[in-house]
Protein backbone atom coordinates (compact mmCIF):
# COMPACT_ATOMS: atom_id res chain seq x y z
CA UNK A 1 0.00 0.00 0.00
CA UNK A 2 2.60 2.55 0.64
CA UNK A 3 4.54 1.17 -2.58
CA UNK A 4 1.12 2.22 -4.06
CA UNK A 5 0.99 5.51 -2.02
CA UNK A 6 4.68 6.38 -3.60
CA UNK A 7 4.63 5.80 -7.57
CA UNK A 8 0.95 7.70 -6.83
CA UNK A 9 2.96 10.37 -5.67
CA UNK A 10 6.11 9.91 -7.82
CA UNK A 11 3.60 9.86 -10.97
CA UNK A 12 2.17 13.12 -10.19
CA UNK A 13 5.29 15.59 -9.32
CA UNK A 14 6.54 13.95 -12.40
CA UNK A 15 3.26 15.04 -14.73
CA UNK A 16 3.76 18.58 -12.38
CA UNK A 17 7.19 19.06 -13.44
CA UNK A 18 6.71 17.92 -17.14
CA UNK A 19 3.66 20.60 -17.45
CA UNK A 20 6.20 23.13 -16.07
CA UNK A 21 8.78 22.57 -18.41
CA UNK A 22 6.27 22.54 -21.29
CA UNK A 23 4.61 26.16 -19.93
CA UNK A 24 8.72 27.52 -19.78
CA UNK A 25 9.24 26.21 -23.27
CA UNK A 26 6.07 27.75 -24.66
CA UNK A 27 7.14 31.04 -23.17
CA UNK A 28 11.04 30.86 -24.19
CA UNK A 29 10.09 30.27 -27.92
CA UNK A 30 7.16 32.82 -27.41
CA UNK A 31 9.86 35.50 -26.11
CA UNK A 32 12.42 34.73 -28.89
CA UNK A 33 10.29 35.14 -31.28
CA UNK A 34 8.35 38.74 -30.09
CA UNK A 35 11.46 39.61 -28.28
CA UNK A 36 10.03 43.14 -27.70
CA UNK A 37 10.15 45.80 -24.32
CA UNK A 38 6.94 47.74 -23.08
CA UNK A 39 6.62 51.59 -25.33
CA UNK A 40 6.55 53.88 -23.13
CA UNK A 41 3.37 55.83 -24.38
CA UNK A 42 2.46 53.28 -26.07
CA UNK A 43 1.39 49.32 -25.77
CA UNK A 44 2.76 47.22 -23.40
CA UNK A 45 3.74 43.72 -23.49
CA UNK A 46 0.93 41.24 -22.75
CA UNK A 47 -1.26 44.64 -21.63
CA UNK A 48 -4.20 44.21 -19.51
CA UNK A 49 -5.33 47.29 -18.18
CA UNK A 50 -5.95 50.82 -19.95
CA UNK A 51 -2.68 52.72 -21.34
CA UNK A 52 -1.08 55.20 -18.11
CA UNK A 53 -3.08 58.42 -18.78
CA UNK A 54 -1.12 61.86 -19.40
CA UNK A 55 -4.35 63.69 -19.36
CA UNK A 56 -7.24 64.58 -16.60
CA UNK A 57 -9.76 63.34 -19.36
CA UNK A 58 -8.17 59.67 -19.32
CA UNK A 59 -7.68 59.40 -15.84
CA UNK A 60 -11.16 60.07 -15.40
CA UNK A 61 -11.97 57.79 -18.00
CA UNK A 62 -10.09 55.29 -15.85
CA UNK A 63 -11.52 55.61 -13.08
CA UNK A 64 -14.99 55.68 -14.01
CA UNK A 65 -13.72 52.20 -16.25
CA UNK A 66 -12.71 50.80 -12.18
CA UNK A 67 -16.22 52.43 -10.59
CA UNK A 68 -18.80 50.37 -13.80
CA UNK A 69 -16.14 47.19 -13.00
CA UNK A 70 -16.76 47.48 -9.77
CA UNK A 71 -21.04 48.12 -9.88
CA UNK A 72 -21.13 45.47 -12.33
CA UNK A 73 -19.33 42.92 -10.29
CA UNK A 74 -21.43 44.05 -7.07
CA UNK A 75 -24.41 43.35 -9.01
CA UNK A 76 -22.87 40.25 -10.92
CA UNK A 77 -22.50 39.10 -6.61
CA UNK A 78 -25.62 40.07 -5.51
CA UNK A 79 -27.67 38.29 -8.21
CA UNK A 80 -25.83 35.21 -8.59
CA UNK A 81 -25.10 34.80 -5.24
CA UNK A 82 -29.12 34.80 -4.24
CA UNK A 83 -29.89 32.83 -7.27
CA UNK A 84 -27.34 30.11 -6.02
CA UNK A 85 -28.57 30.60 -2.31
CA UNK A 86 -32.02 29.50 -3.45
CA UNK A 87 -31.22 26.95 -5.43
CA UNK A 88 -28.90 25.27 -3.10
CA UNK A 89 -31.38 25.97 0.73
CA UNK A 90 -34.74 25.83 -1.04
CA UNK A 91 -34.05 22.62 -3.47
CA UNK A 92 -37.14 19.90 -3.30
CA UNK A 93 -34.39 17.22 -2.49
CA UNK A 94 -34.18 18.66 1.26
CA UNK A 95 -38.01 18.86 1.49
CA UNK A 96 -38.68 22.94 0.03
CA UNK A 97 -41.71 23.29 -1.64
CA UNK A 98 -42.45 25.75 -4.02
CA UNK A 99 -44.42 29.03 -2.49
CA UNK A 100 -47.44 30.08 -4.82
CA UNK A 101 -47.34 34.12 -5.33
CA UNK A 102 -48.40 36.17 -8.10
CA UNK A 103 -46.69 39.67 -6.80
CA UNK A 104 -45.22 41.46 -3.57
CA UNK A 105 -45.39 44.85 -3.92
CA UNK A 106 -41.82 45.53 -1.76
CA UNK A 107 -40.36 43.49 -4.39
CA UNK A 108 -41.97 45.52 -7.22
CA UNK A 109 -40.63 48.67 -5.19
CA UNK A 110 -36.94 47.20 -4.87
CA UNK A 111 -36.81 46.23 -8.21
CA UNK A 112 -37.27 50.23 -9.72
CA UNK A 113 -35.79 51.96 -7.13
CA UNK A 114 -32.28 50.40 -7.03
CA UNK A 115 -32.11 49.71 -10.30
CA UNK A 116 -32.82 53.57 -10.64
CA UNK A 117 -30.18 54.56 -7.94
CA UNK A 118 -28.00 52.63 -9.81
CA UNK A 119 -27.89 53.50 -13.38
CA UNK A 120 -28.38 57.84 -11.74
CA UNK A 121 -25.12 56.87 -9.68
CA UNK A 122 -23.54 55.82 -12.89
CA UNK A 123 -24.79 58.62 -15.39
CA UNK A 124 -24.18 61.15 -13.29
CA UNK A 125 -20.00 61.25 -13.16
CA UNK A 126 -19.93 59.83 -16.84
CA UNK A 127 -22.48 62.81 -18.37
CA UNK A 128 -19.50 65.11 -16.31
CA UNK A 129 -16.54 63.16 -18.26
CA UNK A 130 -18.22 63.43 -21.38
CA UNK A 131 -19.12 67.55 -21.01
CA UNK A 132 -15.76 68.09 -20.23
CA UNK A 133 -14.28 65.60 -23.40
CA UNK A 134 -16.73 68.23 -25.67
CA UNK A 135 -15.42 71.32 -24.06
CA UNK A 136 -12.81 72.28 -27.09
CA UNK A 137 -13.35 75.94 -26.20
CA UNK A 138 -10.03 78.22 -25.48
CA UNK A 139 -7.16 76.04 -27.11
CA UNK A 140 -3.95 77.14 -27.18
CA UNK A 141 -3.19 75.62 -30.66
CA UNK A 142 -5.50 74.09 -32.91
CA UNK A 143 -4.53 71.57 -35.60
CA UNK A 144 -6.69 69.86 -38.13
CA UNK A 145 -5.60 66.16 -38.58
CA UNK A 146 -6.87 64.16 -42.10
CA UNK A 147 -7.48 60.80 -42.28
CA UNK A 148 -6.21 59.75 -45.61
CA UNK A 149 -5.78 56.01 -47.07
CA UNK A 150 -3.34 55.53 -45.37
CA UNK A 151 -1.22 57.88 -43.38
CA UNK A 152 -2.20 61.05 -41.58
CA UNK A 153 -1.87 64.68 -42.54
CA UNK A 154 -1.48 67.61 -40.04
CA UNK A 155 -2.25 71.25 -40.37
CA UNK A 156 -1.59 73.65 -37.52
CA UNK A 157 -4.65 76.35 -38.33
CA UNK A 158 -4.45 78.28 -34.92
CA UNK A 159 -1.36 79.14 -32.60
CA UNK A 160 2.06 78.81 -32.65
CA UNK A 161 3.39 77.07 -35.45
CA UNK A 162 -0.06 78.45 -37.96
CA UNK A 163 0.60 77.45 -41.34
CA UNK A 164 2.59 74.16 -40.49
CA UNK A 165 1.50 71.32 -42.39
CA UNK A 166 2.61 67.67 -43.00
CA UNK A 167 2.07 64.20 -44.26
CA UNK A 168 2.75 61.62 -41.44
CA UNK A 169 3.48 57.93 -42.64
CA UNK A 170 5.07 54.83 -41.52
CA UNK A 171 8.30 54.10 -41.30
CA UNK A 172 8.81 52.58 -44.73
CA UNK A 173 11.54 50.10 -43.21
CA UNK A 174 8.93 48.38 -40.86
CA UNK A 175 6.65 48.45 -43.59
CA UNK A 176 8.50 46.42 -46.36
CA UNK A 177 9.54 44.40 -42.85
CA UNK A 178 5.48 43.84 -42.44
CA UNK A 179 5.02 42.57 -46.31
CA UNK A 180 7.83 40.08 -46.19
CA UNK A 181 5.75 38.39 -42.98
CA UNK A 182 7.32 40.45 -40.23
CA UNK A 183 10.25 40.88 -38.30
CA UNK A 184 12.52 37.52 -37.67
CA UNK A 185 12.81 36.25 -34.58
CA UNK A 186 14.23 38.76 -32.02
CA UNK A 187 13.99 41.48 -34.39
CA UNK A 188 10.57 42.83 -33.54
CA UNK A 189 11.18 47.05 -32.69
CA UNK A 190 9.43 48.34 -29.82
CA UNK A 191 7.66 50.73 -31.83
CA UNK A 192 7.31 47.88 -34.64
CA UNK A 193 4.15 49.44 -37.02
CA UNK A 194 4.60 52.97 -34.61
CA UNK A 195 7.02 54.74 -36.17
CA UNK A 196 6.33 57.35 -38.37
CA UNK A 197 8.49 59.74 -40.46
CA UNK A 198 6.99 62.83 -39.52
CA UNK A 199 5.39 63.00 -35.71
CA UNK A 200 3.04 65.28 -34.22
CA UNK A 201 4.88 67.49 -32.17
CA UNK A 202 3.03 69.53 -29.34
CA UNK A 203 3.90 71.72 -26.48
CA UNK A 204 3.49 70.29 -22.56
CA UNK A 205 0.19 71.32 -20.28
CA UNK A 206 -1.27 73.16 -23.66
CA UNK A 207 -4.19 72.47 -24.70
CA UNK A 208 -4.12 71.45 -27.83
CA UNK A 209 -7.79 70.94 -30.08
CA UNK A 210 -7.61 68.00 -32.53
CA UNK A 211 -10.16 69.03 -35.63
CA UNK A 212 -10.70 65.69 -37.43
CA UNK A 213 -11.96 64.91 -41.20
CA UNK A 214 -10.93 62.56 -44.06
CA UNK A 215 -10.33 62.44 -47.91
CA UNK A 216 -11.27 58.98 -48.85
CA UNK A 217 -13.30 56.60 -46.53
CA UNK A 218 -13.96 56.95 -42.50
CA UNK A 219 -11.01 57.22 -39.90
CA UNK A 220 -10.61 57.56 -36.43
CA UNK A 221 -8.18 59.69 -34.65
CA UNK A 222 -7.31 58.17 -31.56
CA UNK A 223 -4.63 58.05 -28.75
CA UNK A 224 -5.39 56.03 -25.52
CA UNK A 225 -2.49 57.82 -23.04
CA UNK A 226 -4.73 61.10 -24.26
CA UNK A 227 -7.86 59.03 -23.65
CA UNK A 228 -9.16 60.62 -27.36
CA UNK A 229 -11.07 58.43 -29.92
CA UNK A 230 -12.93 60.88 -32.65
CA UNK A 231 -13.89 59.70 -35.77
CA UNK A 232 -12.39 61.51 -38.89
CA UNK A 233 -15.56 61.27 -41.74
CA UNK A 234 -14.83 62.71 -45.06
CA UNK A 235 -17.32 66.06 -45.69
CA UNK A 236 -17.61 66.70 -41.70
CA UNK A 237 -15.41 68.09 -39.31
CA UNK A 238 -15.11 66.44 -35.93
CA UNK A 239 -12.78 67.71 -33.21
CA UNK A 240 -11.39 66.48 -29.74
CA UNK A 241 -8.75 68.05 -27.26
CA UNK A 242 -6.10 66.72 -24.95
CA UNK A 243 -3.69 68.30 -22.75
CA UNK A 244 -0.75 66.13 -21.91
CA UNK A 245 0.86 66.71 -18.43
CA UNK A 246 3.97 64.93 -19.46
CA UNK A 247 6.76 64.93 -21.94
CA UNK A 248 7.34 61.82 -23.76
CA UNK A 249 6.40 60.42 -26.85
CA UNK A 250 2.50 58.70 -27.09
CA UNK A 251 1.44 55.91 -29.64
CA UNK A 252 -2.51 55.35 -31.03
CA UNK A 253 -3.84 54.32 -34.24
CA UNK A 254 -6.50 54.95 -36.79
CA UNK A 255 -9.36 53.06 -34.90
CA UNK A 256 -11.62 52.58 -37.87
CA UNK A 257 -11.37 49.75 -40.33
CA UNK A 258 -10.45 51.93 -43.30
CA UNK A 259 -9.10 49.47 -45.90
CA UNK A 260 -6.40 46.69 -46.35
CA UNK A 261 -3.43 48.81 -44.92
CA UNK A 262 -5.64 49.98 -41.83
CA UNK A 263 -3.20 48.73 -39.38
CA UNK A 264 -0.03 50.78 -41.21
CA UNK A 265 -1.62 54.12 -40.04
CA UNK A 266 -0.21 54.60 -36.59
CA UNK A 267 -0.53 58.16 -34.65
CA UNK A 268 2.90 59.57 -32.97
CA UNK A 269 2.30 62.58 -30.94
CA UNK A 270 5.61 64.33 -29.19
CA UNK A 271 5.46 66.20 -26.35
CA UNK A 272 7.87 68.40 -25.91
CA UNK A 273 8.89 71.45 -23.41
CA UNK A 274 7.58 75.09 -24.44
CA UNK A 275 11.17 76.63 -25.41
CA UNK A 276 11.72 72.58 -27.59
CA UNK A 277 8.61 73.46 -29.09
CA UNK A 278 9.48 76.74 -30.21
CA UNK A 279 12.84 75.23 -31.91
CA UNK A 280 10.67 72.76 -33.95
CA UNK A 281 8.67 75.41 -35.24
CA UNK A 282 11.89 77.61 -35.90
CA UNK A 283 12.92 74.85 -38.21
CA UNK A 284 9.72 73.58 -39.51
CA UNK A 285 9.31 77.53 -40.70
CA UNK A 286 13.20 77.36 -42.55
CA UNK A 287 12.05 73.74 -44.22
CA UNK A 288 8.85 75.19 -45.28
CA UNK A 289 10.69 78.42 -46.61
CA UNK A 290 13.14 76.23 -48.32
CA UNK A 291 10.31 74.12 -50.22
CA UNK A 292 8.84 77.38 -51.41
CA UNK A 293 10.80 76.96 -54.52
CA UNK A 294 10.52 79.52 -57.21
CA UNK A 295 8.05 78.08 -59.53
CA UNK A 296 9.68 79.49 -62.37
CA UNK A 297 12.81 78.13 -61.94
CA UNK A 298 13.84 75.66 -64.83
CA UNK A 299 15.01 72.53 -63.25
CA UNK A 300 17.71 69.80 -64.80
CA UNK A 301 16.68 66.34 -64.82
CA UNK A 302 19.11 64.97 -62.73
CA UNK A 303 18.52 67.51 -60.00
CA UNK A 304 14.86 66.79 -60.54
CA UNK A 305 15.04 62.97 -60.36
CA UNK A 306 17.53 63.42 -57.53
CA UNK A 307 14.75 65.37 -55.79
CA UNK A 308 11.91 63.04 -56.87
CA UNK A 309 13.31 60.08 -55.78
CA UNK A 310 13.25 61.30 -51.91
CA UNK A 311 9.67 62.29 -52.42
CA UNK A 312 8.52 59.19 -53.67
CA UNK A 313 9.72 56.87 -51.07
CA UNK A 314 8.09 59.30 -48.59
CA UNK A 315 4.85 59.29 -50.24
CA UNK A 316 4.07 56.81 -53.42
CA UNK A 317 6.16 53.86 -52.40
CA UNK A 318 3.51 52.80 -49.84
CA UNK A 319 1.44 51.97 -52.21
CA UNK A 320 3.26 51.61 -55.55
CA UNK A 321 5.99 50.13 -54.01
CA UNK A 322 9.79 51.17 -54.40
CA UNK A 323 9.56 49.03 -57.82
CA UNK A 324 6.82 51.08 -58.98
CA UNK A 325 5.03 47.97 -59.82
CA UNK A 326 1.61 48.81 -57.70
CA UNK A 327 -0.38 46.12 -56.02
CA UNK A 328 -3.61 44.68 -55.95
CA UNK A 329 -6.13 47.35 -56.82
CA UNK A 330 -3.25 50.01 -57.01
CA UNK A 331 -2.10 50.39 -60.36
CA UNK A 332 1.66 50.43 -61.58
CA UNK A 333 3.37 52.94 -62.66
CA UNK A 334 5.90 51.17 -64.62
CA UNK A 335 4.77 51.13 -67.59
CA UNK A 336 1.45 53.55 -67.11
CA UNK A 337 0.31 55.08 -70.52
CA UNK A 338 -0.61 57.87 -68.13
CA UNK A 339 3.24 58.33 -67.03
CA UNK A 340 4.77 57.56 -70.43
CA UNK A 341 2.51 60.04 -72.46
CA UNK A 342 4.01 62.91 -73.21
CA UNK A 343 0.64 65.03 -72.42
CA UNK A 344 2.16 65.93 -68.62
CA UNK A 345 -1.78 67.81 -67.71
CA UNK A 346 -3.05 63.93 -67.12
CA UNK A 347 -0.35 62.74 -64.22
CA UNK A 348 -0.65 66.27 -63.08
CA UNK A 349 -4.19 66.48 -62.80
CA UNK A 350 -4.21 62.97 -60.72
CA UNK A 351 -1.60 64.29 -58.19
CA UNK A 352 -3.27 67.66 -57.97
CA UNK A 353 -6.85 66.38 -57.29
CA UNK A 354 -6.92 62.35 -56.75
CA UNK A 355 -8.17 59.76 -58.87
CA UNK A 356 -10.58 56.59 -58.39
CA UNK A 357 -13.31 57.74 -56.10
CA UNK A 358 -10.17 58.83 -53.72
CA UNK A 359 -8.66 55.31 -53.90
CA UNK A 360 -5.59 57.74 -54.87
CA UNK A 361 -5.69 60.65 -52.36
CA UNK A 362 -4.96 64.15 -53.82
CA UNK A 363 -1.30 65.68 -52.97
CA UNK A 364 -1.85 69.29 -53.06
CA UNK A 365 -0.47 69.94 -49.61
CA UNK A 366 3.01 69.26 -51.54
CA UNK A 367 4.81 71.70 -52.97
CA UNK A 368 4.84 72.70 -56.97
CA UNK A 369 8.71 71.61 -57.24
CA UNK A 370 7.99 68.56 -55.03
CA UNK A 371 5.07 67.29 -57.60
CA UNK A 372 7.15 67.83 -60.15
CA UNK A 373 10.12 65.93 -58.65
CA UNK A 374 7.88 63.28 -58.30
CA UNK A 375 6.65 63.20 -62.02
CA UNK A 376 9.40 63.82 -63.77
CA UNK A 377 10.84 60.32 -61.47
CA UNK A 378 8.25 58.26 -62.52
CA UNK A 379 8.57 59.21 -66.03
CA UNK A 380 12.21 58.77 -65.69
CA UNK A 381 12.55 55.41 -63.37
CA UNK A 382 11.90 51.79 -63.90
CA UNK A 383 11.29 51.17 -67.86
CA UNK A 384 10.23 54.41 -68.21
CA UNK A 385 13.10 55.86 -69.89
CA UNK A 386 10.94 58.90 -71.61
CA UNK A 387 13.52 61.75 -70.50
CA UNK A 388 10.25 63.97 -69.93
CA UNK A 389 11.07 66.68 -67.81
CA UNK A 390 7.94 68.08 -65.86
CA UNK A 391 9.00 71.51 -64.72
CA UNK A 392 7.11 73.27 -61.13
CA UNK A 393 5.35 76.12 -63.76
CA UNK A 394 3.66 72.96 -65.22
CA UNK A 395 2.19 72.22 -61.69
CA UNK A 396 1.19 75.46 -60.62
CA UNK A 397 -0.44 76.10 -63.81
CA UNK A 398 -2.44 72.75 -62.91
CA UNK A 399 -3.54 74.11 -59.82
CA UNK A 400 -4.99 77.19 -61.89
CA UNK A 401 -2.81 80.04 -60.73
CA UNK A 402 -1.18 82.32 -63.24
CA UNK A 403 2.55 81.74 -63.52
Amino acid sequence: MNLSNTMRKMTALTVKHAGAILVSAAASVSTAAYAVNDLPGGPAVNQLNLHPAVTKIAEELQWLHWFMMAICVLIFLAVFGVMFYSILKHRKSVGHKAANFHESTAVEIAWTIVPFIIVIAMALPATKVVIAQKDTTSADLTIKATGIQWKWGYDYIKGEGEGIGFVSTLDNAQRVMSNNGGPKAGEAPDNYLLKVDNPLVVPVNKKIRVITTANDVIHAFAVPAFGIHQDAIPGFVRDTWFRAEKIGDYYGQCAKICGKEHSYMPIHVKVVSAQEYSAWVAVKANEAAAKADDPSKVWTLVDLKSRGEKVYAANCAACHQVNGKGAGPVKPLDGSAIVLDADHGKQINILLNGALGGAMPSWKALSDTDIAAAITYSKNNWSNQTGQIVQPAEVQLGRGKPI
